[in-house]
């Protein structure tokens, strides 16, 4: 080895420690962000969505396709949906990226925030001075079963997904044993979903541009008991990507603020749900965020937005109550004071979130980067939150068993963090309650789930499929139930969010 060689490799070493213990190394800044518009039956393939999001964030940096050293794809199906793997050469020959580093991150729908942090970690140990993060899924041009078995593909396989479990099934889990847990009623989570479709109206890029009331929100449609239609986010195709760079040169294109990443973090949990000793306790959320709030050197006052992973309503809760924002069962009171509006104490889903402006699951997390750097950066229109200066991401893999948190803050001059007289706070008892309850034991053993259901329907609607499974079709809830008679239990629900 040369010695050329070895001081390149000592120095990122060096770099890597610095980065484990106290945040150090290179500091690493969003220099461009670029996206398509999230739809449902997008006409325009994987590579000409994922090379029109690259694209898009080199022209926001002002820089063209020779600078980036390395690219890095958030992607979870598709090889299973579109029988295309290699997403990282697929995009970079589409953006024209030439002979450059290229890898898929596959952390089912943490991916764009897994993709996020090895970005981050480039960049930071000095490896290179630029790379781009990129997130791209397609989702609806297959039928909504194989997309459905696809996102089943990301539980525990083998207790869950080939029990019939999905992810709607599992959040419906999670959602009644907080209503049994916490006393709340279905109306509660309301807020979370009136919000994102709120914000998603004025954000171009959203695809649900539907605004909804509380009684819209309750006569919907049962998906799983339970989860309606708007606890869920929809299925759609979407690409988002962003420039990180550690290049003085390529930080204030155009005479804008600097989006730093000043922390990042990341966890995991056990992959089944049942396996938990606590399933309310999403312990790589708490993780992650403490982690990534441990390096930028803030604590949850700091926090201006926390972009937060509302796949269902129950998440978003959670996610709220395990980063430490919030006392545990207090998510939904927090939600229904106002407090995640963007004139809130503490906004979220600032541009529709996965409710509203989508989640093309692999692309989530970078759509979530490049959303907060325009708030960063003033550039959020009809959706700008009122003097953000730091901005919290979070992204999660399945039901929490993976997660990714980084940290955004604006500065106007190197290394000094915009500190402008913060927005009146519409109350300060919710984060003195969430540290209380952070020093406090852990709550009681929760109660046993309820005993299986039994199904009753007419025998001329019910098919047999072989092994003792019968098939309910149920045209009016656009949806496949299937019924286990060795166990009594439902064991499957495929869903057609129309």
């Amino acid at each position: 080895m040369s010695l050329r060689g070895a001081r390149t490799i000592s120095s990122a070493l060096r770099g890597t420690r610095c980065i484990s213990s106290a945040g150090g190394g290179h500091p690493v800044y969003i220099a461009g962000q670029g996206l398509v518009n999230v739809t449902r039956k997008q006409n325009q393939g994987l590579a000409v969505m994922g090379g029109d999001a690259i694209k898009n964030a080199l022209k926001d940096a002002g820089i063209d396709a020779s600078v980036p050293q390395a690219l890095y794809v958030g992607n979870m199906m598709s090889g299973m949906l579109s029988s295309q793997q290699h997403m990282g050469a697929l995009l970079a020959n589409a953006a024209g990226l030439d002979n450059i580093e290229c890898a898929t991150v596959e952390a089912c729908c943490g991916s764009g925030g897994g993709a996020l942090r090895w970005g981050y970690m480039a960049v930071a140990s000095g490896i290179y001075h630029t790379v781009v993060v990129a997130g791209v899924e397609q989702m609806t041009h297959t039928e909504t079963a194989t997309t459905t078995l696809g996102l089943a593909t990301a539980s525990d396989w083998a207790t869950e997904g080939s029990k019939g479990a999905t992810f709607v099934s599992l959040n419906g889990i999670l959602m009644d044993l907080y209503m049994k847990t916490y006393g709340t009623k279905h109306a509660d989570f309301a807020q979370f979903a009136l919000t994102a479709h709120e914000n998603g109206m004025t954000a171009e890029h959203a695809t649900l541009k539907k605004k909804i009331d509380l009684e819209t929100y309750e006569k919907a449609r049962m998906i799983t008991d339970p989860i309606q239609l708007f606890d869920a986010s929809p299925m759609c195709d979407g690409a988002a990507a962003v420039v990180l760079t550690s290049r003085p040169d390529l930080i204030r294109h155009n005479g804008r603020a600097a989006v730093r990443i000043a922390g990042s973090g990341a966890g995991s949990d056990l992959l089944a749900v049942a396996d938990r000793p606590e399933p309310l306790r999403l312990r790589a959320v708490e993780k992650s965020a403490a982690d990534a709030l441990k390096q930028a050197k803030m604590g949850h006052k700091d926090i201006d937005i926390f972009e937060l992973h509302d796949a269902y309503s129950i998440m978003a809760c959670l996610s709220l109550e395990n980063a430490g924002f919030v006392p545990r069962g207090e998510g939904t009171h927090f939600a229904k004071s106002g407090g995640l509006k963007l004139d809130g104490e503490l906004p979220m889903a600032t541009f529709g979130g996965l409710k509203a402006r989508g989640h093309p699951v692999g692309a989530t997390g970078v759509y979530q980067a490049a959303e907060m750097a325009m708030q960063l950066t003033g550039r959020a229109g009809a959706n700008q939150v009122n003097d953000v200066e730091v901005a919290m991401i979070q992204n999660i893999g399945g039901s929490g068993a993976s997660v990714f948190a980084q940290i955004l803050v604006k500065e106007r001059s190197s290394n000094r963090i915009v500190r402008s007289r913060k927005r009146e706070r519409a109350s300060t008892r919710w984060r003195a309650a969430a540290a209380a309850t952070a020093a406090a034991d852990a709550p009681p053993p929760l109660p046993p789930p309820p005993p299986p259901v039994a199904f009753l329907v007419p025998a001329a609607r019910l098919r047999s499929t072989g092994a003792g499974v019968l098939q309910l079709k149920t045209n009016e809830m656009q949806s496949v139930v299937c019924v286990d008679l060795h166990r009594n239990t439902h064991i499957q629900t495929y869903v057609n969010h129309a």
